[in-house]
């Protein structure tokens, strides 16, 4: 077979240059997040307005006494700003991948626009099915119109046999999804890491919440009291474990949302590539 140089001349229709994009939310968001997260615990569940026995300090004052119920929350100790930062994270980045993959869906169902694709080939006509993936947008879109503009090239290209226009194509398509493929994908790391490690954190923070629980319980003499102070302290303890089993639950629901759309979005370009192939193969033997 002859080897397939011509192709090499072509540029690709997507430029790797024109895909780039900074990524600096990736390392921002969790540490602007954690600083939230402390001043909304310490300077909002523990004003020293919202106890009745306000304690000293600045980093972690010592209050007792709630006013209300939500303010136990600061009684849950250290690890509570830490899971409410976690928390902050995973909806920062749910709402970026929502936005990012529903940018990537396309204007409408990709199944529809694959089937105006083919009819637009099977009639000869390439510039309607361009203009289709200009109307649909989205990775389907990009990945479908870099490939018929290599199609398009190759129906008049007298150099190269039907084997090789074809593997042409074929190439255009799997360098498009390169390109688009890691931008779906991105930042799901973050959601799958919260996932694993929220429960861990708030049973962490319930140990030592547990701990000085019951430190205070053997420095305290007096039984009802101590009884007292000890279902307090668990109480308090709880609201880690809480907090990391909600953040844990949010992030596995938006995860495996987002896999899901993303499986789809990949069926459709797959699909793009077989409908460019098979239709060039039938009609330009």
């Amino acid at each position: 077979m002859a080897e397939i140089k011509p192709t090499a001349n072509f540029k690709p229709a997507h430029s790797a240059a024109a895909k780039k994009s900074g990524n600096s939310i990736s390392w921002v968001a969790p540490v602007l997040c954690l600083i939230i997260g402390y001043v909304l615990w310490r300077f909002g569940l523990g004003s020293a307005s919202h106890f009745e026995q306000p304690g000293s300090g600045w980093f972690w004052p010592d209050h007792h006494g709630p006013k209300a119920q939500i303010y136990n929350m600061y009684l849950g100790g250290i690890v509570v700003p830490v899971l409410i930062g976690t928390f902050l994270t995973a909806i920062v980045f749910v709402i970026e991948r929502f936005l990012t993959i529903s940018k990537a869906t396309g204007s409408g169902s990709n199944a529809d626009f694959v089937r105006k694709v083919q009819y637009h080939l099977a009639n000869k006509n390439v510039d309607a099915a361009i203009a289709e993936c200009d109307k649909q947008k989205g990775s389907v879109g990009n990945v479908m119109k870099a490939g018929l503009k290599r199609y398009k090239e190759m129906i008049t290209d007298g150099e190269l046999n039907t084997e090789q226009k074809i593997l042409a194509i074929q190439k255009e398509v799997e360098e498009a999804t390169a390109l688009e493929l890691p931008m779906l994908e991105k930042n799901l790391v973050f959601l799958s890491t919260i996932a694993s490690v929220a429960t861990l954190i708030g049973l962490f923070g319930t140990v030592l919440g547990m701990i000085r629980a019951f430190a205070a319980l053997g420095e305290d003499t007096g039984g009802g009291a101590a009884a007292t102070k000890l279902s307090q302290g668990i109480a308090e303890a709880l609201y880690n474990t809480a907090l990391g089993i909600g953040t844990s639950a949010v992030a596995i629901i938006f995860y495996n949302m987002f896999t899901t759309r993303i499986d789809s979005i990949t069926y459709g370009i797959d699909e793009s590539g077989f409908t460019l192939t098979q239709s060039f193969a039938s009609l330009y033997k």
